[in-house]
């Protein structure tokens, strides 16, 4: 492991260690996974301009998210059983998190429940929520985060349904019958069961309210006193939307190309939603992120932060929570030097002239 110098090389030893059914699971996208490969190739048509001469011996990486101070802009995003990829799972990922001083979300469909989680210890945690059709379950999950000390709930609003993920369907993915999903253990709903199809996309299709629509973020408002970020925006009508109805942030998402095929790439997203919400709430990113060139990119471009999915489960297939926080101090060390060669002392000196992308347009020569 001490070979390790980027994030991505984490995925080969995870590919090693997992079964493939798992790994398929943790990897694959919907359909032609052509949105998987352009989240992570749209970052390559984005260049730098950097600004030389001037003294970065002192670069400060901290920011405020939510009113909570972090020691980075980059966070962990909700990534579903974890226990599949190392018997410590979301635990593990939680740990790793505070020990570097970052956020993590804690997914609804996780192999540790809510409370395990927050025995950890200290720590910044966001909840990821599903609506389901039961929504006394839905204010329970709700009350029981907040009790616990979460500071925000995560609306997942990309869902209706499960995207067409043909890896899964080929291996007819299940859990393994010695994991659950912690948060419904009593009730009933914590197995998957075997199938000819996908055992998640079965599970889901039972479980969530294809009902969901804007009337439920206000209804969701009236069982919580936290902060609702909406996750899985990618256009400027849904972010006036969502500032519409009293979010309190906004994540750019397409759920790491596991939902529906063919929309752009995040980053190529970004732009659109940070200019459409003018400020007024926070915009963040995930998916395809792997390099701190990538943070810089997505900092340049109006996030707030980011938020990392993939990297956090290959790393912890592939050494648990020293892999985790490894990929957290490689993206923050990756961060640090693009922002010292690029001439930034601090994240409010990123500003969108340090880049050009693909899609702007000819710049004029200036008159001699």
């Amino acid at each position: 492991m001490d070979q390790i110098t980027n994030v991505s090389e984490y995925e080969a030893i995870a590919k090693k260690n997992l079964p493939k059914m798992l790994y398929d699971y943790y990897a694959s996208g919907a359909e032609d996974q052509w949105t998987l490969k352009e989240n992570l190739l749209a970052f390559s048509r984005i260049l730098f301009r950097p600004q030389i001469l001037i003294d970065v011996s002192t670069i400060d990486l901290s920011t405020t998210i939510l009113g909570f101070k972090v020691s980075m802009p980059i966070m962990i995003a909700p990534t579903g059983m974890q226990k599949m990829a190392h018997p410590e799972g979301e635990c593990a990922t939680a740990r790793a998190a505070s020990a570097a001083g970052t956020i993590m979300t804690l997914p609804t469909m996780a192999n540790s429940s809510i409370e395990e989680v927050a025995s950890t210890g200290p720590g910044i945690r966001l909840f990821q929520l599903y609506v389901l059709k039961d929504r006394n379950l839905v204010t329970q999950l709700v009350r029981r985060a907040e009790r616990a000390g979460y500071k925000a709930i995560v609306l997942t609003a990309d869902t209706p349904r499960l995207g067409r993920r043909e890896a899964d369907i080929k291996n007819r993915f299940t859990m393994s019958p010695s994991l659950t999903f912690k948060n419904f253990e009593n009730l009933d709903l914590g197995k998957i069961d075997e199938t000819n199809d996908s055992g998640l996309a079965s599970y889901v299709a039972g479980l969530i309210d294809r009902s969901l629509s804007w009337k439920d973020v206000k209804w969701l408002q009236t069982i919580t006193t936290l902060p609702i970020l909406i996750k899985g925006v990618i256009t400027a009508e849904d972010t006036r939307l969502c500032i519409q109805a009293g979010a309190a942030g906004i994540i750019v998402s397409n759920h790491g190309a596991r939902q529906l095929d063919y929309v752009p790439a995040t980053i190529m997203a970004l732009e659109e939603v940070v200019k459409a919400a003018e400020g007024q709430i926070p915009v963040f990113l995930d998916s395809g992120v792997r390099r701190g060139t990538d943070v810089f990119k997505a900092l340049a471009l109006g996030a707030s932060g980011v938020f990392i999915g993939r990297p956090v489960v290959f790393s912890l297939a592939a050494a648990g929570e020293a892999g985790v926080r490894k990929v957290l101090q490689m993206l923050r060390d990756e961060l640090e030097l693009t922002m010292a060669l690029s001439g930034c002392c601090s994240l409010k000196e990123i500003r969108r002239d340090h880049i050009v992308a693909e899609w702007d347009a000819p710049r004029i020569a200036p008159r001699l």
